[in-house]
């Protein structure tokens, strides 16, 4: 088990810009303290801080926790990993460097490159963003032996089906009301069992919109990849454009009409049909129903945790409050309540029967 410890005495850690410099000059970067920009706290799972230099910025990315359960070591070296595989699709910052976990960073950080650009907007950016999934989604699988550190199951499904019986687990200490509890339990036991699996290939498994940057070109950056692996592209397509995921990010809120979700659907398969890769609509289907109830039994787990205290030990997963801004964890807690909610649960499930009836022109045609 973690060992907790008492809260500081400050409200909540900020970004740790002096053990930032001193990692900085021990890998033999000389760059001024006064060149280190704390950003806007607007994640669970990192700090960032902006770092001028006369040839271009970099944002260091400096770990809270490990949302998939790794050491601090562990952790690093797949983030590392996401970020040197997914640059080849032309879609995402260029990684720099690697500052080890020590005493002065305990989970360590990556230095990637600052992406000028806007916050997505939606539905105008999806067929830039859908452009941006398919760039990663076509790039070559390497062999079985050289998928390593990343995840690589070999029946992704499966492996989905596990995660989210695992969240799901946290469904009773999350004291949901009835109504909203049996929802989610009609709805797991809506996921089939097996699905027929087409091709694999490199996803982000957290490609909601508000991790996308779209620079003056139009080209949309998908800038948060720590959470990569080789699986179902289906899992991207559902949480770029689930209900549960257009209205997470303050900065990109919307809501999809259902026409809007299958032209981003049809958009995104017309990207990858020069690569001749082609999915059931089943398939697509299948993968969100799965990626939104990964998403909700996610918001029971958080509901659950969040209030445990720091991990000192700095090992896997801390989902802990008092790593955050408050205006953070405030709106955090506000979704998670809100996705929880019997209205919410039962407008994405209708929205979903709906959506399983479609077939798009191009399933028709093959």
């Amino acid at each position: 088990m973690p060992s907790y410890v008492q809260t500081p005495a400050i409200p909540h850690p900020a970004p740790p810009l002096d053990a930032l410099h001193q990692s900085l000059e021990c890998q033999g970067w000389s760059i001024p303290k006064s060149a280190l920009i704390a950003m806007a706290d607007t994640g669970l799972a990192h700090w960032h801080v902006r770092i001028r230099r006369p040839r271009g910025d970099w944002v260091a990315r400096i770990p809270k926790q490990s949302q998939m359960q790794l050491s601090a070591h562990d952790n690093l070296s797949y983030q590392s990993t996401c970020f040197e595989r997914a640059q080849a699709s032309g879609h995402t910052p260029r990684l720099h460097g690697v500052l080890p976990c020590d005493e002065q960073l305990p989970r360590g950080a990556l230095l990637v490159e600052a992406i000028e650009g806007r916050p997505a907007k939606l539905p105008d950016d999806l067929p830039s963003l859908a452009q941006t999934l398919a760039s990663l989604h076509h790039l070559p699988l390497p062999s079985e032996n050289r998928r390593t550190p990343l995840m690589a199951p070999a029946n992704p499904w499966h492996e989905m089906l596990k995660e989210i019986h695992i969240q799901a687990s946290h469904l009773d200490a999350a004291q949901l009301n009835s109504t909203s509890l049996d929802q989610i339990h009609q709805a797991l036991e809506t996921l089939p069992k097996a699905i027929s699996l087409s091709t694999i290939g490199l996803i982000s498994f957290d490609a909601h919109p508000g991790n996308f940057l779209i620079e003056r070109s139009g080209r949309a950056v998908l800038v948060d990849l720590e959470k990569c692996r080789y699986s179902l592209p289906g899992f991207d397509l559902a949480h770029l454009s689930l209900y549960t995921s257009t209205t997470w990010d303050i900065n990109t809120q919307a809501v999809l009409t259902h026409a809007q979700v299958i032209s981003l659907y049809q958009h995104w398969q017309s990207c990858l049909q020069e690569h001749r890769k082609l999915f059931p609509w089943q398939e697509l289907m299948a993968c969100r129903r799965a990626m939104w109830l990964w998403s909700l039994t996610w918001c029971a787990k958080w509901r659950a945790t969040n209030s445990h205290q720091v991990d000192s030990e700095h090992r896997g997963e801390d989902w802990s409050n008092r790593l955050s801004d408050d205006a953070l964890v405030t709106h955090v807690r506000e979704r998670v309540e809100h996705y929880l909610s019997p209205p919410v649960i039962e407008h994405v499930a209708r929205e979903l029967d709906a959506l399983d009836q479609h077939t798009p022109s191009q399933d028709r045609a093959q």
